[in-house]
């Protein structure tokens, strides 16, 4: 039997951090395009289940239509049996949406307690975590050591019970529970560790990176249960990919050589993804790299392209020792104060700028 495993699809997200309102939109459309190519992934690879491990939606008012498609998905799709658990961003009720009963290939769970189904030759159980039961989950669960055990959860990994104990999945307590696959979601990136001796946890991360705290291969896992053992496979699906790329710069380096060197870490890039360029590295005090025109040399060729300046800016200070105009009163002055030395530099170039007539931001 094969089983997929998904969570933090976070559908109908803004998707504004970063991208202008055309491109923006265009991202919102493709978090549900996602979830519809993931269900016909399953469909033609004859998968028997879905496992939702929550974050479906990303806030509580999402638009019908978005709430629409994924119904239909469902309803389309008897065939496959979708487990839907609710995560901290999961506040509609999107059953709602054209339909008159609740199919039956859908399937939840509550805060109440745990519940358990039955798909074929596996049982899933799962429960949905708030502050007052993720405390006690470990010692409410009871499960039959003969069966083959998957357990839905939403929180953050721990070995211990955080404060109020909300969305800490205390895996340290999970143990000898006899679960086979313990299907997480909230961390949005694929993590794939031992349980115990006889189980593993895992977090598939999320379908389609939203920002650059998520960068590299997103998508899902794919679960082949033969004779009770589970195997596992990541599957990157995801339409575009974030990538963030430190570029290291010397002093020596005008803008094309900068550039030069930023393009030799593009090859794994495809033209529709999105770079966040980080330039680290050292510069000298009146050499100020020109970003905007850095980014006019990528922009277009690539959907969506930042970069963020990190250089330290070098000082000789023994070239102001005795410069009795206002730059070197002003850099002898900071040379004087008990600070950082990059904070030195820092204000050092700011003000020399604005001494000489040039906008500071």
């Amino acid at each position: 039997m094969r089983i997929i495993h998904c969570a933090d699809l976070h559908l109908d997200s803004k998707m504004e951090s970063n991208l202008d309102k055309e491109q923006a939109l265009l991202r919102r459309s493709e978090l549900i395009e996602t979830y519809e190519r993931m269900v016909d992934y399953a469909h033609e690879n004859q998968a028997r289940a879905i496992l939702i491990s929550g974050d479906l939606f990303d806030k509580t008012h999402i638009r019908k239509e978005v709430k629409k498609r994924v119904v239909e998905q469902i309803v389309n799709h008897p065939e496959i049996d979708f487990y839907y658990l609710k995560g901290n961003h999961d506040r509609c009720d999107f059953m709602e949406e054209g339909i008159d009963e609740i199919p039956s290939n859908f399937h939840m769970f509550t805060d109440e307690g745990w519940t358990s189904y039955a798909c074929e030759d596996v049982v899933i159980t799962g429960m949905e975590l708030n502050a007052s039961n993720a405390t006690t989950l470990a010692q409410r669960l009871v499960l039959d050591s003969a069966a083959t055990n998957i357990v839905m959860l939403h929180g953050q990994q721990s070995d211990y019970d955080g404060k109020d104990g909300a969305e800490i999945v205390n895996t340290t307590a999970l143990k000898g529970k006899f679960i086979d696959y313990l299907a997480l979601g909230h961390v949005h990136k694929y993590i794939f560790e031992q349980l115990d001796e006889r189980g593993v946890y895992c977090y598939p991360g999320c379908l389609e990176g939203r920002g650059f705290d998520e960068t590299g291969d997103k998508g899902f896992v794919v679960l082949d249960i033969n004779d009770g053992k589970i195997e596992s496979e990541f599957i990157p699906f995801a339409k575009r990919r974030l990538h963030e790329i430190t570029v290291p710069v010397t002093a020596d380096m005008d803008l094309q050589r900068t550039v030069n060197r930023a393009k030799r870490y593009l090859d794994d890039v495809d033209p529709q993804d999105l770079i966040k360029f980080v330039l680290t590295g050292e510069r000298e005090l009146d050499d100020e790299l020109d970003i905007v025109r850095f980014l006019h040399l990528f922009e277009n060729k690539y959907f969506f392209v930042k970069c963020y300046d990190r250089t330290k800016t070098l000082v000789d200070y023994d070239s102001f020792q005795y410069d009795k105009s206002l730059k070197g009163e002003f850099v002898r002055l900071v040379q004087a104060q008990d600070m950082d030395e990059d904070e030195k530099a820092k204000i050092i170039e700011l003000g020399i700028r604005a001494i000489m007539g040039e906008d500071v931001e």
